[in-house]
C-alpha cells in the first residue's frame, strides 16, 4: 500500500485546500533551509585566513538556528496534514538554484558569497510570506520571525564586508564567485 502525502485534514479554520496549499509552500522553504544549513556548514569547514576563528565560530549558531527553522516548518506542515519531505533527492529535484560555488577560500570571499545566498533565501521568504499571509496568519507569523532571524544573520555577515561609508565590498555582484572575487 502506497503512503499518502496529504491527510484528509488540516488545521481548524482553514479549508482543506488552503491548508494543503500553505503546507506545500512551506516545502520549498524546507528545501531552501536544508540547502542553506549544508552550505553554511560547507563554508564553516572551508573558510581560511584572517578572522578565521571569528567567522568559523559565527557560522555554527546560524546552522543550528536554520536547522530549528526546518523543524518548525516541517512540524507545521504535518500539523496541516501534509507530510514534509527532507530527502536530498527531493531538494535537488525541486530547487531552482545552483549549488554553492565556493570551496576553500578566505573569510571575506565566503562571507561575500554567503551574502548573496542570504539575499536569495530572504527574498524567497518575503514572497512566501506575501502568499501565505492571504491564507494563514499563524504560518505567516512563523515565517516573519524566521525572516527576521535570517536578516540578522545577513547583517552579521555584511558587517565584515561593509566599509565606514556603508558600502559593501561585494556590491552589484550577481554570482557567488563574482561576489567572492569583488570582496577579495
Amino acid at each position: 500500500m502506497a503512503a499518502k502525502t496529504n491527510a484528509g485534514f488540516t488545521v481548524p479554520g482553514l479549508s482543506l485546500a488552503n491548508g494543503h496549499k500553505v503546507a506545500n509552500a512551506l516545502q520549498m522553504r524546507i528545501h531552501a533551509f536544508n540547502d542553506l544549513q549544508l552550505t553554511l556548514k560547507h563554508a564553516h569547514w572551508n573558510v581560511v585566513g584572517r578572522d578565521f576563528i571569528g567567522v568559523h565560530e559565527m557560522l555554527d549558531p546560524q546552522i543550528d538556528l536554520v536547522r530549528a527553522m526546518i523543524d518548525a516548518l516541517a512540524e507545521r506542515m504535518a500539523t496541516m496534514g501534509v507530510a514534509p519531505n527532507g530527502l536530498p533527492g527531493a531538494l535537488v529535484a525541486a530547487r531552482s538554484w545552483d549549488d554553492y560555488d565556493i570551496g576553500r577560500a578566505s573569510t571575506t570571499e565566503h562571507l561575500a558569497a554567503l551574502d548573496l545566498v542570504y539575499t536569495g533565501v530572504i527574498t524567497s521568504m518575503r514572497k512566501t510570506i506575501e502568499e501565505i499571509g492571504k491564507l494563514d496568519p499563524i504560518t505567516e507569523d512563523i515565517l516573519i520571525g524566521q525572516t527576521g532571524q535570517l536578516e540578522q544573520f545577513q547583517w552579521f555577515m555584511r558587517s565584515h564586508l561593509e566599509n565606514s561609508a556603508g558600502e559593501l565590498s561585494n556590491a552589484s555582484a550577481r554570482t557567488e564567485k563574482g561576489a567572492a572575487k569583488k570582496a577579495k
